[in-house]
């Protein structure tokens, strides 16, 4: 296995060899171009990000949040990773029911997607945590994930002299949480999927019977699945159980009318993002068709546009096929992200 300090020797390589033949033109085949020649993919239809003033992206933060990404050191037996649980090909997603962390500790809620994260306006199933910089010290600190504190964290990288050197080059300081935090925001800025076949309207004539159901008043799916990322952003029930375990928002709120109410996700790379709902109680994209097609279990909360649909087996199928059209494999199949 190669080393991490071999990665960054390789990228800085391929980087410093572009210049060379860009400045003497003396290459007849075209440059490689360095992985992070545009540091940030923006498909067509997308809007630029915003980044904090303090943690506009560049090459040596978004390498050094690559590095953290896929490092074991910031959990407490040194065992798992941000990777663990947010695999690339899975767009980010981690292919469990329920996230799974140091000393095979066990969470309780499934692992979401972190694609086009660097859009999101809050984090976590509750929204709770306003920016993704902030995001980074949850699963730090949380028992079932990586169960460390901050300052043994950044203890371990003291003497790892790759990651302090790309400090100082990214941040202009020793590595510490304010560098820690703002190189994985860095690095999940990058994380940008948008060049499906939807996105390409390149759909067959199922999937564009499925993308018009999708978007039709009979089943309302773009009420909380529109935009560019196919989420409204906003919390909702789903009719999942009748009494739910986790009370959602409500632990952040403390209201009622927020009890087992849920960040609603994207539905970009869906068909890889498998189990489904917030506890990864569905197993397959098909099950989760006829879960809103009989109108969802009740509950107080359940919203109201959660309701029989009455679509046909054609109908379901349809409407399955726009969905998996909506995965964009060069996005789950991006060398940048891979270990």
């Amino acid at each position: 296995m190669e080393s991490p300090m071999s990665h960054i020797y390789q990228s800085y390589a391929k980087l410093y060899l572009g210049i060379v033949v860009v400045i003497y033109g003396c290459s007849v085949e075209p440059p490689e171009p360095s992985p992070y020649a545009n540091l940030i993919d923006v498909p067509p239809g997308f809007p630029e990000q915003q980044f904090p003033a303090d943690n506009v992206p560049n090459e040596d933060r978004i390498l050094l949040g690559r590095l953290l990404f896929y490092s074991t050191k910031m959990s407490q037996d040194s065992d798992v990773a941000c990777v663990n649980c947010h695999y690339p090909g899975s767009s980010f997603t981690g292919m469990q029911q329920v996230s799974q962390g140091t000393q095979g500790r066990i969470g309780s809620r499934n692992s979401p997607s972190l694609a086009n994260v660097g859009y999101k306006p809050h984090f976590l199933m509750e929204g709770g945590v306003p920016t993704l910089e902030m995001q980074a010290l949850v699963p730090i600190q949380e028992h079932s994930e990586f169960g460390m504190n901050m300052l043994d964290v950044i203890e371990r990288f003291t003497s790892d002299n790759v990651v302090q050197s790309l400090s100082h080059k990214a941040y202009g300081r020793p590595f510490d949480a304010f560098v820690l935090t703002r190189a994985l925001a860095s690095f999940e800025r990058t994380f940008v999927s948008g060049r499906s076949r939807v996105d390409r309207n390149m759909l067959s004539a199922a999937e564009k019977r499925g993308k018009d159901l999708f978007f039709s008043n009979r089943t309302n799916c773009s009420s909380c699945h529109g935009g560019f990322l196919y989420t409204n952003h906003g919390f909702a029930n789903n009719g999942a159980y009748e009494s739910y375990a986790d009370q959602g928002k409500a632990r952040l709120t403390g209201k009622q009318s927020d009890a087992a109410v849920f960040a609603i996700p994207s539905l970009r790379n869906i068909s890889v993002t498998a189990p489904y709902m917030h506890d990864g109680r569905i197993q397959s994209l098909s099950e989760v068709i006829n879960h809103y097609n009989r109108g969802g279990f009740a509950h107080p909360n359940k919203s109201a546009l959660i309701r029989p649909l009455g679509l046909n087996s054609q109908e379901t199928s349809d409407l399955e096929a726009f969905l998996l059209a909506l995965t964009d494999e060069t996005f789950l199949y991006n060398p940048r992200f891979s270990r």
